[in-house]
């Protein structure tokens, strides 16, 4: 949260106000609710909060160097008396709050330090600030957060149609920024403008290995790791992750103290749905043991770089791939491979969602088709197994009457 101090504000106690790696807001001390918050980029912004109706309302007056300490503060009384009195506010040259709130910018440098870097993990964390980068700063950063609205974000979705995922991705992250400036009492309840856009069909991303593509896939792993074309811990992990439908970012931070090869588990600490236990199959409990513990280096997936593990396997899988002729495949495939493998067994699809660590029952339905498929497929084979029967019963001869 940002942090609470109080002060006179005027010209000079504004202009010393220091500006940290966080937001902060610094209260009036002679009138209550005025206030200034300075954000992480230097930009000092006038505020007001009050309770109306029993919810509390809090507006941007402007910034720091655009108007006074002296005006910001006859502004965010006047403010306190209209809504106390029932009345919109009016402010700057009659501008409504949505003209006067703060910029998108700004929004998103709190969105980023106080929910993004809190709550989500690093991999999330980085996409955030690539979207934010790439696709909303550029044309919203300095546009007031309550002049967006639904048409403005309908012709943003639009203009990414030739990447539907993107474009919802988007739109999905704008949408957040909303509900927390909402929850923050920068933006009205009940305005957020993405709400009505309709998401784009987007394009089935599962991509799911046959069985001769898992024996091209293993014969190709052997030779590369023969000819010493890719490092012995990279094609370890590439078999752990087909052998146990983790997610690449589990195998690559997995550590030698959350194996457990007598108990037949792998402890992951920090899955993406929370920790978690995985089952260690005699297979990969083979590929565990012929990894080297390297001393000082507490890392299963060990770099040659001392004391470090191996962050990227991309580069090698696109050789591996290529090799096998596998050029759709992502690595992530591999663990929608594991699962469609499994429900071809006959595994179930509750039982399929523990064995990859779903959260939620909506995330292993993904896999249903499959599972309706092998319904069919049992069918077919139980179906052709009766057809000769019938047809012998068609056939076999009358008895003489």
């Amino acid at each position: 949260m940002a942090k609470l101090r109080r002060r006179t504000i005027s010209k000079r106690t504004v202009e010393a106000l220091p500006v940290g790696g966080r937001e902060a807001v610094y209260w009036d001390s002679s009138l209550p609710g005025f206030g200034v918050r300075v954000y992480p980029s230097g930009s000092k912004v006038y505020l007001v909060q009050t309770r109306a109706g029993g919810r509390s309302r809090r507006l941007t007056l402007g910034r720091h160097g655009l108007i006074t300490a002296d005006q910001a503060r006859r502004k965010a009384a006047q403010v306190i008396a209209d809504i106390k009195a029932g009345n919109e506010p009016v402010l700057h040259n009659g501008a409504s709050p949505a003209d006067a709130g703060p910029t998108v910018a700004e929004v998103a440098e709190r969105f980023m330090t106080e929910h993004v870097a809190v709550r989500c993990k690093p991999a999330t964390q980085r996409q955030c600030r690539d979207i934010l980068d790439r696709y909303l700063l550029p044309g919203l950063g300095n546009v007031r957060l309550g002049q967006i609205g639904r048409e403005r974000v309908a012709a943003l979705h639009y203009s990414l149609h030739q990447t539907p995922t993107m474009a919802n991705k988007v739109v999905d992250l704008l949408s957040r920024l909303f509900n927390m400036a909402e929850l923050w009492g920068i933006a009205p309840e009940g305005g957020n403008p993405c709400r009505f856009v309709r998401k784009y069909a987007e394009p089935p991303r599962e991509r799911f290995l046959s069985d001769d593509e898992f024996r091209r896939l293993g014969r190709v792993l052997a030779e590369v790791e023969a000819e010493g074309k890719v490092q012995p811990s990279a094609v370890a992990a590439f078999r752990l992750l087909m052998l146990t439908g983790c997610r690449k970012s589990e195998i690559l931070t997995l550590r030698w103290e959350d194996v457990d090869l007598d108990a037949g588990e792998l402890r992951l600490r920090d899955a993406k749905t929370g920790a978690r236990a995985v089952a260690i199959s005699p297979s990969a409990r083979r590929v565990l043991e012929g990894l080297p513990r390297v001393p000082g280096n507490p890392w299963v997936i060990a770099s040659t770089k001392p004391g470090r593990r191996v962050t990227n396997i991309n580069s090698p899988w696109l050789l591996i791939r290529a090799r096998a002729g596998l050029n759709d495949v992502r690595i992530h495939d591999l663990r929608h491979s594991f699962a469609s493998r499994a429900l071809a067994l006959g595994e179930s699809l509750p039982m399929i969602g523990k064995l990859l660590g779903h959260r939620k029952v909506q995330t292993t339905a993904r896999y249903a088709h499959l599972a309706l498929d092998s319904v069919k497929a049992s069918a077919a084979r139980v179906a052709e197994s009766l057809r000769a029967d019938l047809a012998g019963d068609k056939e076999a001869p009358r008895s003489a009457g």
